[in-house]
Parts: structure tokens; sequence; C-alpha cells
């Protein structure tokens, strides 16, 4: 059921973007209408067993729209560049070419499984309940969040993109909505909205522009390319609501949580000090490094995203592999605001949101990548050898296992792959 509705969806765009008559293909006719029953009969195929993947997962329904991207994805690698052209007696299309021409199909398949992800919620649990106070406190976020990007880069560079504060509406509504009953801490908010902020680009820069003015989609390389510099914007703003919205409910608990219980600190967490110690220790170590390709800069950020790093993920890597999957996603996030931002705009430009800027900062990304990876699993080991003090080293690997197992059910690993997803179409997208 899910996948025929997320298939119907889809099937809508590829007869927009003409896709229907190569899926025909496969069963030797260019028709149109057979093409499109083809189509479903796969979709539901596909979409079964994306209920087969995630019925044991314990994310909750709003964020198994992760997981539906992650789907999504995996089958346009698997459909389009793979499967469909052995089908058709051709070689597999693994080339940069295929891929930026298939660049529709992408996003039509990312479609395909945020539909197919929310049918299958909704089937869970039909009843919606919205929390008005919730909603609100997502809307102050986003606004928040839009404010301080929106009016930092007008007063260091002039330039004003109003655009954010309208869309911060509908971002920080929609994060409360969808996110609000999650208690997390500051690291993973950010990670979680930045990948969502990566969907209202798609919905409010990508789509929603092209069907207004003539009621088709427009998701070719050139469209994507030209709405890329909206990009960085977008993943800046969902990172942004995300730690906002946790810093404003840590504020709520505080000011009106009288059961002191309820606010013990971070279960698994070392002192603040000591975490900013390790996590600059690391930062300063790959800051060195990073010296040799950016000069005196790389040594100031690898300090700063240490020490922050140590500060917003303590306690929230429980073994190497979350610990590299964080380091990643928050290497991918200093990319984003410090190569691409901040350092430009210091040293008397603009930020270097555009295609063309973009590619060229493609080799910083790889480095970025590597940093935070090393990062996180440093970090991560460090902090597994210190028990908080009011648990035994037993009673702290008891717990961590547990909270390991719940992120791993969680949604925790597609966003990580997410994150992946984006670092890996990113250079794809603006190679020309």
């Amino acid at each position: 059921m899910s996948g025929l509705v997320g298939g119907l969806v889809f099937g809508a765009v590829m007869a927009q973007i003409g896709f229907l008559p190569t899926v025909a293909a496969i069963v030797r006719t260019d028709s149109v209408g057979l093409g499109f029953a083809v189509h479903l009969l796969f979709a539901a195929i596909i979409g079964a067993g994306f209920g087969v993947l995630v019925e044991r997962q314990r994310a909750a329904a709003s964020e198994l729209l992760f997981w539906g991207f992650v789907y999504g994805a995996l089958w346009w690698f698997l459909g389009p560049l793979t499967l469909l052209p052995i089908l058709l007696g051709q070689p597999v299309t693994w080339d940069l070419v295929s891929g930026q021409n298939l660049t529709p199909s992408l996003f039509g398949h990312l479609a395909y499984g945020a539909v197919t992800a929310a049918v299958f919620a909704w089937r869970q649990a039909p009843v919606i309940r919205i929390h008005l106070a919730t909603v609100a406190r997502g809307v102050m976020a986003g606004l928040l969040a839009a404010a301080a990007l929106v009016f930092s880069l007008g007063i260091m560079v002039g330039e004003v993109p109003y655009e954010l504060l309208y869309a911060s509406l509908a971002v920080g509504g929609g994060y409360g909505l969808l996110f609000g009953k999650r208690p997390e801490g500051t690291g993973p908010a950010l990670i979680r909205g930045m990948v969502y902020g990566f969907v209202w680009w798609i919905l409010l820069v990508l789509t929603a522009p092209a069907l207004l003015a003539g009621g088709r989609l427009d998701w070719s390389i050139g469209a994507v390319r030209a709405a890329l510099p909206d990009l960085v914007g977008y993943l800046l703003l969902g990172a942004g609501t995300g730690a906002v919205f946790t810093w404003l409910g840590g504020l709520g608990r505080v000011l009106f949580v009288d059961d002191v219980r309820r606010l013990r600190p971070d279960r698994f967490g070392v002192s603040r000090l000591r975490a900013a110690c390790y996590g600059g220790t690391f930062g300063l170590a790959g800051g060195l490094i990073a010296t040799l390709f950016t000069g005196p800069l790389g040594l100031v950020e690898g300090l700063a995203a240490g020490t922050s790093y140590a500060l917003f993920f303590r306690g929230r890597s429980f073994d190497p592999a979350s610990g590299i999957g964080w380091g990643l996603s928050y290497g991918f996030l200093w990319w984003l605001l410090g190569s691409l931002t901040l350092w430009p705009v210091l040293q008397g430009g603009h930020p270097q949101w555009s295609a063309a800027l973009l590619a060229a900062d493609s080799p910083a990304l790889v480095g970025h990548l590597a940093f935070g990876a090393v990062l996180g699993v440093g970090y991560q080991r460090l902090e597994e050898r210190t028990s908080p003090w009011w648990l035994t080293r037993g009673q702290a690997a008891a717990e961590r296992a547990i909270a390991l197992r719940e992120q791993t059910l969680g949604s925790a690993p597609a966003i990580w792959t997410l994150v992946l997803l984006l670092a890996a179409i990113i250079p794809t997208l603006v190679v020309a």
C-alpha cells in the first residue's frame, strides 16, 4: 500500500520528466501507459521491501522520513543506474555524465521514498496530535536561526537573503511538528536540522517555484545547479533551527521543571571542561595538518570545530561507528559554515555558495570529512575511558550498550547516510 501510493506520486514525476517510455522498454514497448503500469508494479514490490526493513526500527513515525530518503536514494543507484540498463541489455551507467543526466530521477526516487515512508508511518499511527506550544517553539527557533544568519551576512557582506526569513516560518513550524517530542542534545539536533533543511530546499527552491510558474517540474541538472546557491543557506538554516529549538527546550526545562531528577546531567558525559579539552586537543591536531592546505585559518577552524564538537556531542557516541557518523556529519557542517561561509567573509570576500565556487572548494570537503571522522572516533575513544562519577565503569558500559541499541534502531544511521549522500552528490552536480 505505502509503495503503491509512493509509486503514484513518482509516476506523476516520471511522466513529467519523460522517463516512462524508458521503463516501458523493459517489456519491449514504448507505451507510456504500459510503462506506468510496470512502474507501479515495481513500486509496490519495492515499497513492501521498505516495510520489511523498517518494521523493527524504533524510529518515531516522523523520523521515518529520513529512512525513506535513504531507501529512495538506494533504489536510484540500484534502479536506473544498475538494474534498468542490465534489463535493457546495456552496460551499467556508473559514470559522471549518466549520473548528472539522471538527476531528475534521483529527486524522483527521493520523493518516492519520502511518500512511501509517510504513508507507512500514517498506517502505523493514523492519529496525528498537534501540540501548538511545540509548533510555536519551532517557529520561534526558525525565526531566530534565520535572523542570525540573515543579519550577520547583511552586516558582514551587505547581502541580506530575506527569503530565508520567510522560509523559516515553514521550516521552524515543521521542525516542531515533526520532532518536537524528541529530547536530544545540540549536536544531533544540528545534524538532523541540516538534513531537514535539505528537504525544504527541494520543496521551496527546486520544486514549488517551477510548479507555480509553469505547472511542470524542472529537476534537470541545469535547474539544480541554478538552485545550488540557496542550498547552503537552507542547510545552515535547518541546522540552526534544530540547535535553537533544543536550547529553547532546555531553557524551558530549567525554568518550569521542578523535578530535579529530570535535570540530571548527561549520563555518559564527562565534565564540560574536560570534554572541551579533549575536543580541543583533537581539533588542534587536525588544524595543524589543515594549515598545510588552508594556512593559519586551518588551525583556528580545527580548534573551534574540535572544542564545539566535544561540547555538542558529549555522551552521544557509544561506539567507534557512531563516533565516525557524528564526526563526518559535523565535518560536513563545518565545511558549509567555515570553508564556504565564515572564512571567505573574514578575508574580505563573499560566501562561496555558487555552483562554480562549490566546485572549486570540493577538495576542502574531503579534508573536512576526514577531519570530522578522526575527531569523532578519537573523541569517542577518549570519552569511553572516562566513566561518569555517579556510575561504576560496568554500569556505564551497560547503559552505553542500551543507548547504542536505541540509537542504531532510531534514525541516526539514516541521517549519517544522508549527509554522506549530500557530500557525494554536491561535487557531482557542480562538475561541468
